[in-house]
Order: C-alpha cells, then sequence, then structure tokens
C-alpha cells in the first residue's frame, strides 16, 4: 500500500502530476484546487496517498493533508460516489466547508459540485451526517442573493467554491452593483 508519496514534480496535467521518486514516476491523481497551488515542475511535492484499486485500474490519488485523504475516504463509502466524483468534490470544496455542507444539510451547496445532484447530495449528507468531525468549525455566513450571484459568477470563472466564498466575504459592506462585486472579488483572488 502507498500511503505517501514525497519527491520531485516532475510534470503537471489537468487532473494529475506526476510525481518522480527515486527514479519512478508515479501519476497522482490530485485535486484541481491543489494542481493549481502546486509550483512548476522541479519543485519538492509531499502528498498523502489512497491506492484505489479496480479490476481494470490501479489509480493513486493524493492530497495536502490527512483531513482530505479522510475526507476522501469516507465519501468512497457513500453509495454512487466513486474516487473521481470524491476528487471532484474536494476541488469545489474546502474540507471545512464540507464539514459545515453536511452539518446542516446544504443540499444546495453539495448540488453545486460537478456531477453531484439533489439525490447524491442527500445521500452524502444522510450517510455522513454522523461520521464527520465537526469540532473547530465556524459557521459559514449567510449569503445575500446578489453575493450567491458572486460565487456563481466566481465558480463560473474557474475558481473553487471555498476560494469563491472566502472572496466575497472579503467584500466591505458598501452599496456595490453585482459586476463590481465580481471584479473586486477577482482584484481579491489575484492578490491585488
Amino acid at each position: 500500500m502507498i500511503s505517501s508519496l514525497r519527491g520531485r514534480l516532475a510534470a503537471k496535467n489537468e487532473d494529475y502530476i506526476i510525481v518522480e521518486v527515486g527514479g519512478l514516476g508515479f501519476k497522482v491523481y490530485v485535486p484541481t484546487s491543489f494542481l493549481r497551488e502546486l509550483g512548476s515542475p522541479g519543485h519538492e511535492v509531499a502528498l498523502f496517498t489512497h491506492l484505489h484499486l479496480r479490476e481494470n485500474e490501479v489509480s493513486l490519488y493524493g492530497f495536502q493533508s490527512q483531513d482530505e485523504l479522510t475526507l476522501f475516504k469516507l465519501l468512497l463509502g457513500v453509495s454512487g460516489i466513486g474516487p473521481r466524483l470524491a476528487l471532484s468534490i474536494l476541488s469545489t470544496l474546502s474540507v471545512d466547508d464540507f464539514r459545515l455542507a453536511v452539518a446542516h444539510g446544504d443540499v444546495g451547496l453539495l448540488s453545486q459540485v460537478p456531477g453531484i445532484g439533489k439525490r447524491i447530495a442527500e445521500r452524502v449528507i444522510l450517510y455522513l451526517k454522523d461520521k464527520i468531525a465537526l469540532e473547530r468549525l465556524v459557521p459559514l455566513p449567510p449569503l445575500s442573493p446578489e453575493d450567491v450571484e458572486v460565487v456563481e459568477a466566481l465558480t463560473a470563472l474557474g475558481y473553487s467554491l471555498s476560494e469563491a466564498r472566502e472572496a466575497v466575504s472579503s467584500l466591505t459592506d458598501e452599496e456595490m452593483t453585482t459586476e463590481d462585486k465580481v471584479m473586486t472579488a477577482l482584484r481579491y483572488l489575484g492578490g491585488e
């Protein structure tokens, strides 16, 4: 069993990386949120991993933290969720956002993950409600209808739901149009 990898980032692709360890190159599927944070090839990376075995495929999935790996494994226990869909969830939501969504039964938030419909979101909440650790969590502030539009615009531009919510929470309370809020949030996300 391969439980972790530390090595040189040899290549990046849309949904996976190649990690070179001792002359071997491991293809590791990672959340897109983590993929964006990785530097250019040549840097050292450390991953917590899960080896997924099926009759016709062997895949390796990697994560930044033990929390992400634990959540990934819990998601695999939900009927109808395979490794690709579990990875999509972790690409869209942070671990804390996911935990809060499950704790509050927020089907709408989970349904925003590509590939998750209302039925699967309800199944995830039902299955995981008593299995995830909710300590240390601060509730997400409720979003106004205008802020929901801003979050949708940012996620359509490729930002994760957690990044979009963080950018929206950074907005001041002054009156702004939705377009102005989107532009201000983009500047926040760009580090300006």
